[in-house]
Parts: C-alpha cells; structure tokens; sequence
C-alpha cells in the first residue's frame, strides 16, 4: 500500500503584504476544530504570533490537549459575548482575524436554532463590530459555507451566485456572508468570506460521514468490528482537503483587494463513491461490511453542490493539492495508524 502524503502546508507571502520589523499576529476563533487547527499550524511556520478563542474552562483544557497547538496563545471568548471579543481583541492585538468559530453541524441548527444563530450569524457581526472600533485596519475572513446557496442552486456555483438556504444553520450563515460584504463596502473593512465547500481530513469528527467511513474501513482492517451501517449512498458532496482550504483563507487576508471567494474543487463525488474509495484503499470489499439504514438519510441531498473556484484559482493563485483519491487514502492511513496504536495500548 502506498503511503499518500499532502503537500507541504505554507504560503507564500504576498508581494503586497506591507513588510514590518513587528511580527504579523492573527487571532483564529474556533481554533480547537479541524480548520482551527490546521491554519494555526500554517501560521505558526510562518512565524507567525498566534493567538485563539476557546470558550470556557472545559474547552481550554481540551484545547491545551491538541499537539498541533502548541505555540498558540489561548484566550477564553464567547461569540455570544461582544465585552469577551473586545478582551480577546486587545489582548491578542492581531493584524488579522479568521472567524472559524461555528456550529458546524447543520443538523445541530435545526435542534438548537438560535443558539445557531447567535454564533453563526451575530457572531461574526459581533467581531466586525469590534474590529471596526478596535482598529478597522485588520484584515478579517469568515468562514462562510457553500449551505448559503442551499440545494435548488444550479451547478456550479460561483460568488455571483445569490444566496438562498433551506436551513436554519445556511440562513445563519448567509446573514453572517452578507454583514461581511456590507462592512467592507460600508466602512472600508478588509473583509472577506471564504464560501467553503465540503472539506475533510484525518482530523474530521467521527460524526460526519467521512470519517465515520474512513474509521470503519479502519477497523474492519484490523479485525476491530466487523460491519458499519450508513444511510443513503447517494448523496453528493464537492468534497476537499481541508490544509487546502485554509491555505485559500491565508491568501484572501493576503490579497491586494478584499473580496469574497467561492473555495471547492468542482467535483462532485456521492457518499457510495467515497466508501468504495476508502474500502479498496483497506482492501476490503465494502457489500461484505456495509449495511445501509434509509431512515439515517434524514432527507439527504442527492443533487450535490458543486463549487466553481475559478476567481480564487486566478485572483489568488489557489488550487487544491489533493485529488479525491489522495483525500480518501490520506484518511484511512490516518485512521489504520490510529487504530493500531489505540489497540496496542489497551
């Protein structure tokens, strides 16, 4: 089995970057999730002072746990809180500011809708208030979300396209896109949103279907269980690498001008094709292993959005690194890795 191995996680510095004796500082909220992580790392190799929200005594202690951490300052804020970002703000003092902070479960929108909506959407308007008294001078990019578009959009769908969620957790989000393009038109904020596409890797939560996936095909390998059971197979998703996506974020807060940027590879694969993928990849046959549940679908979208990055491939200079099959392959290596050294342990 050959090993797959992504491309390094840096990016260049931008020519129009203006150049200081002062290091460049960021504040990432949600830096304890998949992106969160990832983009500090990067930041960090770039020299870099990195500092992160995390809310609350539990979520610090969890997040001081997160090797990939390490060198980051972490800093208790609550997106509810505009008093608790104003103390992040001055404490941290950065020169850019990545909103990844989010309920990122749509399903979990829909039990808990305006718990959603206060982090989702007036968080982010939260922050941008801040900066805008703070110092309006940072650059700030938010995680938006291709769920703005919801599932009646034509394919692809690029940042003309008009927003139009079907769910509590898209319409949140697409508050949150717009507040974005009205600060930055209305007082000159550097703001962008980064219109994020499906994206996985290693560290992806158990709970979303990739990973459920990928650790299954793991554990069936090594003799650990013996079947998984899924809902529908039919489902598609414009599925990439996550490092890559935060790479993209790193160059929008580099650019010469603010703008928005849709972020996808523009390939559609369905969940069956990513079991397949993953399975062949453990060498397991996945009709031995897989029995499938209709009633976990939970009205899944089978139509699939499919993202045309074309202004961040030519604006930004941004393409993704991994192909479908080296995500898929990047995945369960993590996962047999994992489960080998879990098992050896107990």
């Amino acid at each position: 089995m050959r090993r797959v191995t992504a491309a390094p996680l840096t990016v260049a510095m931008a020519a129009t970057t203006p150049s200081s004796p002062e290091p460049r500082r960021a504040l990432i909220t949600g830096v304890g999730g998949q992106d969160g992580g990832y983009l500090a790392e990067m930041l960090l190799s770039e020299g870099y002072v990195v500092a992160g929200l995390v809310h609350g005594e539990i979520g610090l202690a969890r997040t001081r746990a997160l090797p990939q951490l390490r060198g980051v300052e972490l800093i208790d804020g609550d997106m509810r809180d505009r008093a608790s970002l104003e103390r992040a703000m001055t404490r941290a003092r950065p020169t850019e500011v990545y909103n990844l902070a989010s309920f990122s479960e749509p399903s979990r929108a829909w039990t808990d809708a305006e718990a959603s909506a206060n982090v989702n959407s007036l968080g982010p308007l939260r922050l941008l208030e801040v900066i805008r008294g703070y110092d309006p001078r940072i650059r700030f990019v938010q995680a938006s979300t291709s769920e703005i578009f919801g599932p009646r959009a034509s394919n692809p769908q690029d940042e003309s396209v008009a927003p139009c969620p079907t769910s509590p957790y898209g319409a949140a989000k697409a508050y949150a896109h717009q507040m974005v393009g009205f600060y930055r038109e209305r007082y000159g904020i550097f703001a962008c949103s980064a219109i994020m596409y499906n994206h996985e890797s290693p560290r992806r939560g158990t709970q979303f279907v990739t990973r459920k996936i990928t650790r299954a095909a793991a554990r069936i390998k090594l003799g650990l269980d013996r079947d998984v059971t899924l809902g529908s197979l039919e489902s598609q998703r414009d599925w990439g690498y996550a490092p890559d996506f935060v790479r993209a974020m790193a160059l929008m807060a580099r650019a010469k001008e603010p703008s928005d940027y849709v972020i996808g590879t523009g390939e559609t694969h369905s969940v069956g094709e990513f079991l397949r993928a993953a399975f062949d990849r453990a060498g397991l046959n996945p009709d031995e292993h897989v029995t499938i549940d209709q009633s976990m679908a939970r009205g899944a979208n089978t139509h699939g959005l499919t993202a045309n990055p074309a202004r961040a491939k030519s604006v930004l200079g941004w393409i993704p690194s991994v192909t479908f099959e080296e995500l898929v392959s990047l995945m369960v290596d993590a996962d047999l890795e994992r489960e080998r050294e879990l098992s050896a342990n107990h």
